[in-house]
């Protein structure tokens, strides 16, 4: 029994035995179906070996769907039991993990695979490249993201969640305050998916600078690559800080170091530093390639090429810099002194410079274009006013001494999700439906999807807006509970409502999913919204090699003055094309990482030790395998090229 114990959730409820039943089930129905179809083997084939960019980039965005439901869930917990004063639906301690989980899941574990899915899919394409620069690393990378990301899941079940907030603060995240392995889950997780985004950040870098098409220059990249390639850059200077500072976290909490203490030359203060000097860049590698996507969008759909394109290149590089110098402004109220207050306040209100030049241009390519109001385009356009809405309220908590007031209430809550969701959330769906012909080879309904649109929107701003006004009346953020005579209830019961409304519209999404799948016309062309980037130069559905012939580039919108100018984009002849094998021992590695994790959570040694073996076993193999790909004939390509060209 004492072993059974051990594994046990400290603070059960209806709620978390509900999510063991559900789990349980879901995982007897997967199987089930799978073992029912003869599936296996083409699972293990087609999926969990593949190295295929597309492909991998498929499953961060299934994973980030997946996440976004689950935390989506966490969210409207969080507004069913602040809707009305005095509410029992979730004690303080269960309160406490939902709003963590809530904050892990939906950026480390939605926004952050979902931009990585989208790059994984267009950039090699946009740069006119058969695939990334190391295949079999672009596998180890998402299959180490996935197990860290399944085995942070698994703590609302197996042993209990973290508690201490999604920024994990010390002394919250000690054992003596958080004396569950909650805490154990949270350092040892984001460990193991951070390896894998630090991996694409080297991958991705490579594959933009070594392997572009002839004749695209770096001032000829599509804006979306230049904002991977930034934001790529940012992750191979920031993740690294996160490694250290979980690192050790995990040495205080297992081993008894006293490095976030507040004795023996310990610093709890320490931990804010290194969480926030990633955490800050961390929200720019969200934002980034969201500018890129609608920067692509806008373009497309403005039927206009983009307007200020040296100045948005500009405007990226600043932003990305000055995201290493703000870190600061999250603890204004902790001790600091008034010309460091001061510094920070400075360069926090700087990064919103640069970021206005973007919204201007944007707003100049809209300018007498000849605008189509597709779903991407919705997504785009409502972006616009509410980002610049949080961004102001953004300039507004840079203020130092103003922020004394704003800080820890709901204002700040109401702040952040006004820049998180419109300048990720809404990039991600815009990009998923515009890409979504490229990757599956049909439409999603645009019908569904405008009423998908209109009811995240409204839900979003009925859900948020009235934070402000609740955050500036004094309610803190965090607090699970209040009574009825501060009169915050009549606005939470709104934010409950808008909610609910956020609910349906991402139910909407789903729905269009499953129903464009069935009876969407797969009857369409390679370049179905008229775009002007290069992804859309080859087939739908791309063939594995991506371009039977490497493209030549003379312009930034090279496919477009193909189209309109006839500029002659493919001048080679079709050669045989060299690519790599798929592999099985990145998702084998990977599951060995997910029993190390797990035995590191329980203090498990042997387990762990042996999982550690295993784990340099597998490098060992890949140091000794000889594997030099294979090779696509040109008789096989011209059959593929030929039977694609007679599918349109």
């Amino acid at each position: 029994m004492d072993y059974f114990d051990r594994f046990a959730v400290p603070h059960p409820s209806p709620a978390i035995y509900a999510s063991m039943v559900a789990i349980g089930l879901t995982m007897i129905a997967v199987v089930a179906g799978i073992t029912y179809f003869k599936k296996w083997g083409y699972l293990w084939r087609e999926w969990l070996t593949t190295v295929d960019h597309k492909r991998i980039g498929i499953m961060y965005i299934l994973a980030a769907l997946l996440m976004l439901f689950r935390g989506g869930v966490d969210a409207l917990m969080m507004r069913a039991q602040t809707a009305i004063p005095d509410n029992g639906l979730l004690d303080g301690q269960h309160y406490n993990e939902v709003f963590t989980t809530h904050g892990v899941v939906m950026i480390l574990f939605m926004a952050m695979p979902f931009i990585i899915g989208l790059m994984n899919i267009v950039t090699p394409l946009q740069v006119g490249a058969r695939d990334v620069a190391f295949p079999r690393l672009n596998a180890v990378s998402f299959w180490l993201f996935f197990m860290g990301a399944m085995l942070f899941n698994i703590s609302f079940v197996v042993g209990g969640s973290p508690d201490a907030g999604w920024t994990s603060y010390f002394p919250l995240a000690s054992n003596d305050f958080s004396e569950s392995v909650g805490s154990n889950y949270y350092a040892i997780s984001l460990q193991i998916a951070g390896i894998g985004t630090l991996l694409t950040g080297i991958n991705f870098i490579v594959t933009i600078l070594k392997m572009r098409a002839p004749g695209m220059n770096l001032m000829k990249m599509p804006m979306f690559t230049w904002s991977i390639l930034i934001t790529n850059f940012i992750i191979v200077f920031a993740f690294p800080v996160l490694t250290v500072a979980l690192a050790l976290m995990t040495m205080d909490r297992l081993f008894g170091t006293q490095f976030f203490t507040m004795a023996n030359g310990g610093s709890d203060m320490l931990w804010a530093n290194l969480f926030w000097v990633w955490g800050h860049p961390e929200v720019y590698i969200v934002i980034l390639p969201a500018f890129g996507i609608y920067s692509e969008i806008i373009s497309t759909f403005a039927r206009r090429n983009l307007y200020g394109y040296n100045s948005m290149v500009i405007s990226m590089v600043a932003i990305s810099t000055l995201s290493f110098i703000v870190w600061a402004h999250h603890f204004y109220t902790m001790g600091h002194g008034a010309m460091v207050n001061g510094i920070f306040s400075i360069t926090t209100m700087a990064i919103a410079v640069p970021t206005g030049v973007k919204i201007f241009n944007w707003l100049f390519t809209l300018w007498k274009g000849k605008i189509v109001f597709t779903v991407p385009m919705l997504y785009s356009l409502a972006f616009i006013p509410i980002f610049t809405l949080g961004g102001v309220t953004g300039v507004m908590l840079a203020m130092a001494s103003a922020d004394y007031q704003y800080h820890n209430t709901m204002f700040l809550v109401a702040h952040f999700h006004y820049v998180l969701i419109p300048g990720t959330v809404f990039a991600v769906l815009a990009g998923f439906t515009y890409w979504w012909p490229k990757m599956f080879g049909f439409m999603l309904s645009e019908k569904i999807g405008k009423w998908s649109f209109w009811f995240i929107t409204i839900g979003f701003n009925v859900t948020f807006f009235p934070m402000f006004i609740t955050g500036l009346d004094g309610q803190a953020r965090r607090m699970y509970t209040y009574s009825e005579s501060t009169g915050y209830g009549p606005l939470n019961m709104l934010s409950f409502v808008g909610a609910i409304g956020l609910a349906i519209g991402f139910a909407l999404i789903v729905y269009n999913i499953y129903w464009s799948t069935r009876y969407a016309s797969r009857n369409i062309s390679n370049d179905p919204w008229d775009a002007r980037s290069l992804e859309w130069a080859t087939h739908t559905p791309i063939p594995e090699y991506n371009f039977a012939v490497v493209p030549t580039v003379d312009s930034t919108e090279a496919f477009w003055d193909a189209k309109k100018k006839g500029f002659k984009l493919f001048g080679g002849k079709v050669e045989k094309i060299h690519m790599p094998n798929n592999s099985g021992v990145p998702f084998i590695m990977s599951c060995i990482f997910f029993v190390w994790g797990f035995a590191l959570v329980f203090s498990m040694w042997i387990i762990a030790i042996i999982a550690t073996i295993g784990i340099f076993a597998c490098m060992i193999h890949r140091s000794f395998e000889k594997d030099h790909g294979r090779y696509i004939s040109v008789e096989e390509i011209e059959e593929t090229e030929n039977k694609l060209r007679g599918a349109k």
